[in-house]
C-alpha cells in the first residue's frame, strides 16, 4: 500500500508540473509583451546589431583640415592624410575658427591643424607638431583618425630622418629609422572589428535579460490576475513548490533551447563572426547558463508587482552587467566591490566563457570556474526561487481562508 501510495502522489505530482507547464506555454503565447521579449527580441535584435557593425571597423573619417603652413611640405602631409583608409579629408578651412562651425554642423568628425612654422622646423632639425582635435561623442571616429595620423607622422618622420643622414645603402637607411624591429599581431580579433569585439558578449547577456524580462511580465499578469495579488492561484495543481519550479521552468528551458542555439551558432554564421568553439562545447555553457537565468529571473519575479517594473529594471541594469562582466572594461580595473556584485548575474561567467571559448579558443576545461560557478548559481537560485514561490503557496492559502484579498 506504501509503494502504491508513493507511485501515485508521483505520478499526480508529474501531472501537476505538465499542467502548469501547458498554463505557462499558453500564457506566453497569449501574453503579447512575453512574445515580444521571448521572440521578438531576441530574434531581431541580434540581427539588427550585428549589421550595425558588420563592417567591424570606421574607415574614411571625415576631416576638416587647417593649413597655416601652406608649403610643399604641408601639403605632402595633407595628401598622405587624404590618401590613408582611416581619414577623408572632406574640406580645407582658412582658421580654426571656420574649422570649429564644420565640427559644429557635424559636417566632419576631427580637425588637422598644421602650424605655420611647420616647414621651417623640419628644414633646422626642429620637432614639429601637428594638432588634431576630435569629436569624442563617437569613440571609433576617434580611434581611427589617431591611428592613421600617428602612422602618417611616423612614416613621414622616417623619410625626413632618411634625408638627414645620407647613407648609402637602403639597408642602411632601414637599420637607422628603425633599429629594432618589431610586427604588431593582433589575436583572437585579427581584423580589429568592433563587432567580433563586442557582438559575442551581447548575446549571450541578451538571453539573461530578455528571459527575465519574460519571467517578469508573466510573473506581473499573474499578479494582476489574482485577486489575492499572489504569484501562485489557490489550485490544487500550485500546491508544491517544486512542481510550480519545474513546470514553468520546463516552458522557459525549451523556448531558450532553440533562441539560445539560435543567438549563438546562426547569427555568428550570418555574419561571419569568429566562432571557434565546438558544438559540444557551447551546449556545456549554455545548459547551465540557461538554467541560472531562468531560476534567477524567477527569484526576482517576487518583486514584480507590476508588469512595467521589470521593464525598468532589466534596461537600468543592462549596461553595467555588461561592463561588469570585464569585456567591454577591462575586469582588473574594475573595484573590487563592483566585482563582487558581478558575480551575482549568470551573464559574468557565461559571457566570460562564451568569448574564451568561441573568440579564443579555450576548451571546457580552461574555463571550469565559469563553468562550475554557473552551476553554483544554478544550485542557489533554485533554492532562491523554492523560497519564493513556498512563500507565495503559503500566502495564497492564508488569503482564501481569511477571504479578503490583501496587498503583500
Amino acid at each position: 500500500m506504501k509503494a502504491k501510495i508513493f507511485i501515485q502522489r508521483r505520478i499526480n505530482g508529474l501531472n501537476d508540473v505538465v499542467s502548469i507547464f501547458m498554463d505557462e506555454v499558453k500564457m506566453v503565447f497569449r501574453d503579447e509583451g512575453v512574445i515580444i521579449f521571448f521572440f521578438v527580441v531576441p530574434l531581431l535584435y541580434p540581427l539588427l546589431y550585428s549589421w550595425i557593425y558588420n563592417n567591424e571597423i570606421v574607415e574614411d573619417v571625415a576631416a576638416v583640415v587647417v593649413d597655416d603652413s601652406n608649403t610643399s611640405a604641408s601639403r605632402d602631409f595633407i595628401r598622405r592624410c587624404d590618401a590613408s583608409s582611416g581619414i577623408n579629408v572632406q574640406a580645407r578651412a582658412n582658421n580654426m575658427e571656420e574649422a570649429k562651425l564644420y565640427l559644429m554642423d557635424q559636417s566632419c568628425k576631427g580637425i588637422i591643424h598644421i602650424p605655420e612654422t611647420f616647414s621651417e622646423d623640419i628644414a633646422v632639425g626642429r620637432q614639429t607638431h601637428v594638432s588634431l582635435f576630435i569629436n569624442m561623442s563617437g569613440m571609433m571616429y576617434y580611434k581611427s583618425l589617431l591611428v592613421a595620423l600617428t602612422d602618417i607622422s611616423l612614416d613621414m618622420g622616417s623619410k625626413i630622418q632618411i634625408q638627414k643622414l645620407g647613407n648609402y645603402t637602403s639597408r642602411e637607411d632601414e637599420v637607422s629609422v628603425k633599429p629594432l624591429d618589431y610586427a604588431s599581431v593582433t589575436i583572437f580579433n585579427p581584423q580589429g572589428g568592433y563587432g567580433s569585439y563586442l557582438l559575442p558578449a551581447v548575446l549571450i547577456l541578451i538571453i539573461q535579460q530578455t528571459l527575465i524580462l519574460g519571467i517578469g511580465l508573466s510573473a506581473g499578469t499573474a499578479r494582476e490576475d489574482n485577486r489575492y495579488n499572489t504569484l501562485v492561484p489557490y489550485s490544487k495543481s500550485y500546491g508544491g513548490m517544486y512542481r510550480i519550479i519545474f513546470g514553468k521552468g520546463l516552458c522557459y528551458f525549451i523556448i531558450y533551447a532553440i533562441i539560445s542555439s539560435y543567438l549563438t551558432m546562426v547569427v555568428p554564421r550570418i555574419f561571419h563572426f569568429i566562432q571557434i568553439a565546438t558544438f559540444m562545447d557551447i551546449v556545456a555553457i549554455l545548459l547551465p547558463y540557461i538554467l541560472a537565468c531562468i531560476f534567477f529571473g524567477m527569484t526576482l519575479s517576487c518583486l514584480v508587482r507590476h508588469r512595467e517594473n521589470i521593464i525598468l529594471i532589466a534596461i537600468f541594469t543592462s549596461v553595467p552587467i555588461l561592463f561588469m562582466s570585464g569585456v567591454s572594461w577591462p575586469g582588473s580595473m574594475i573595484h573590487g566591490a563592483w566585482k563582487s556584485i558581478s558575480y551575482l548575474f549568470p551573464s559574468t561567467f557565461g559571457i566570460n566563457a562564451f568569448v574564451k571559448m568561441n573568440s579564443m579558443g579555450a576548451t571546457l576545461n580552461d574555463v571550469r570556474f565559469e563553468y562550475y560557478c554557473l552551476w553554483i548559481q544554478v544550485a542557489a537560485y533554485f533554492l532562491a526561487a523554492c523560497y519564493v514561490y513556498w512563500r507565495q503557496i503559503k500566502l495564497a492559502h492564508k488569503h482564501v481562508l481569511l477571504g479578503t484579498p490583501a496587498d503583500l
